[in-house]
């Protein structure tokens, strides 16, 4: 079996373009030679005694996948930090994973400043200005370089959508060998331009962009952030062919206004996550570039794949390796949930096919979590791997996502799961995203609350449009329909473009955007006062309920 430090000796020599970026081009060999230079730093500064975890916090440049490069073949470990955290987040991150060096640049190194995250001032290696002062190429280390590969190459924080971010171990090996299936899955070949837009930290683009490049020697453009008004340039400048996303980068992309060269590039296809079957649609339509979705995580324990035969709002089947083994379970009773059963509009007629999506045979196989053993537990349990997605399931074998376990509502003793319903409010002409979730009901349960954000070119209106699009939609379930609806200026997102909901789910209705309610179930939107934010909590108090409202 292949490890990553084996992948960068077969590309010494390799003149072919490997990384681009801002207009300079560096060859696989000189991305080689780049990497065993920063190796040869990190032998003569790690302490041998201690874990060899290296932090990073670089924006998506070359020097980012330099360091990656030394770490595999130093047997060393890239722990990817999140820009976002700050302060006792960023602190808790770095201790928690045991990092002794901290590699960043003059920006990063600012967001460290009077933090205690236990790494000494003298570990802070800034790349631009240890750049010149590297060792030169060393022929030796290289060819000798042979880490073992069920050591950790990375820790890949969670995006931390529904709690606090989890590091996930990603061996050398493992790394390896998804690299070289991802590649072979979606036709990642040698002429192929790779844009890589999403953070590095994050497995999407190590997994699906970085790693089949460098498995086949492929050109990797690498943009600093993701920008959605920026997209269309970088692929039309830099010729490129094959893009990966998370979350809502599709709509986002989307939501810029059309132009007459939004079909003058190479693009031939998109692999990423979490873009409705509309926008999937519409990025066709618009772009004529194909979008392939795909299930999994950094976990890496549950693959679901599409085919041809797909259904439009359907995930795909399990990998062929993993066939059988992938089920729809209660989590309250480790029953496997029926098939779903479809009205003639497409409604789910039996919510209890709903259920988390498992590998029971994925216990074996999961690397864990580093220093996490109470999260890595609430994975697996009866040797099954619990993904903690909920999804549901056709009679012919198809699955479909349901949202995450946080995501589940109970309106009138109905359980049901929010993505279904954020698929249909996104259906509505102008909308970018929607996030759907609970918020407390003032008598029992919970009750539907959507968060909006339209486009820069689209105003909402409310009753007419809004409603009366509602009441057409035939496969909005009877008890789905929002009671409340926020109309947001910018979604929470997390750094890879996932809606963050937990602020959400926070602030419920006490937000100084503007906000929209039926008062009774039935009745019509409109505008939702001061006044009947005051009423709404009395109510509460009214129905002793009045202790909901401090939770989360």
């Amino acid at each position: 079996m292949s490890t990553i430090a084996d992948l960068i000796r077969a590309r010494l020599g390799d003149d072919h373009a490997g990384y681009v970026f801002e207009g300079s081009v560096a060859s696989w060999d000189d991305v080689v030679r780049e990497s065993t230079r920063r190796a040869s730093f990190l032998r003569e500064h790690l302490d041998p005694t201690a874990k060899p975890h290296v932090g990073v916090l670089l924006e998506n440049t070359p020097e980012y996948l330099y360091w990656i490069g030394a770490a595999a073949l130093t047997g060393s470990c890239i722990v990817g930090i999140n820009p976002t955290r700050r302060g006792a987040e960023l602190a808790r991150d770095v201790r928690h994973t045991d990092c002794q060096m901290i590699v960043t640049d003059a920006a990063g190194r600012s967001t460290f400043d009077g933090l205690d995250c236990g790494v000494p001032a003298t570990a802070f290696v800034d790349v631009d200005a240890v750049r010149p002062t590297l060792p030169p190429f060393d022929a030796e280390l290289l060819a000798n370089s042979a880490p073992d590969g069920s050591l950790p190459l990375f820790l890949l924080f969670t995006s931390g959508s529904t709690s606090a971010p989890k590091a996930v171990v990603c061996t050398n090996e493992r790394m390896a060998t998804t690299a070289v299936r991802a590649g072979q899955i979606y036709g990642v070949v040698r002429d192929e331009v790779c844009y890589s837009p999403m953070p590095l930290f994050h497995g999407n683009a190590l997994m699906a962009c970085w790693g089949p490049a460098l498995a086949v020697g492929a050109t990797l453009v690498l943009r600093r952030k993701f920008s959605a008004s920026g997209f269309l340039d970088d692929v039309r400048t830099y010729g490129c062919t094959y893009f990966t996303y998370v979350g809502r980068t599709i709509a986002y992309v989307l939501g810029q206004p059309p132009t007459a060269v939004d079909r003058d590039h190479r693009l031939r296809l998109g692999f990423g996550t979490e873009a409705s079957a509309l926008d999937r649609e519409r990025f066709l339509e618009r772009f004529g570039c194909e979008l392939v979705e795909g299930y999994g995580s950094s976990e890496s324990v549950v693959a679901i794949i599409r085919t041809p035969d797909t259904p439009a709002n359907a995930l795909g089947r399990e990998r062929p390796d993993m066939a059988g083994k992938v089920v729809i379970v209660d989590p309250a009773t480790d029953a496997e949930c029926p098939r779903v059963i479809f009205d003639e509009h497409g409604a789910i007629t039996n919510p209890e096919c709903i259920g988390e999506i498992v590998n029971t045979a994925g216990g074996s196989t999961f690397e864990g979590y580093y220093n996490n053993p109470e999260a890595s537990g609430e994975r697996v349990r009866n040797g099954w791997y619990w993904t903690g997605d909920l999804g549901y399931r056709d009679d012919d074998g198809f699955f479909y996502f349901a949202g995450r376990s946080a995501d589940w509502l109970r309106v009138d003793s109905e359980n049901f799961a929010g993505a279904p319903v954020e698929n249909i409010i996104s259906r509505f002409p102008g909308v970018v995203m929607a996030a759907v979730y609970p918020v407390p009901d003032p008598v029992t349960g919970d009750m539907v609350m959507a968060a909006i954000e339209m486009n820069s070119t689209t105003s909402f209106v409310y009753q007419m449009p809004f409603g009366r699009f509602l009441d057409t939609q035939r496969d909005l379930g009877t008890k789905w329909s929002p009671r409340i609806v926020r109309v947001t200026g910018a979604m929470p997102l997390t750094a890879n473009n996932k809606v963050h909901k937990p602020p959400l789910r926070a602030e419920k209705w006490r937000t100084g955007e503007t906000l929209y309610w039926r008062p009774e179930r039935g009745d019509r939107l409109r505008a939702m006062t001061n006044d009947d934010k005051v009423a709404l909590e009395r109510s509460f108090a009214e129905n002793k309920r009045a202790h909901v409202l401090s939770g989360p």
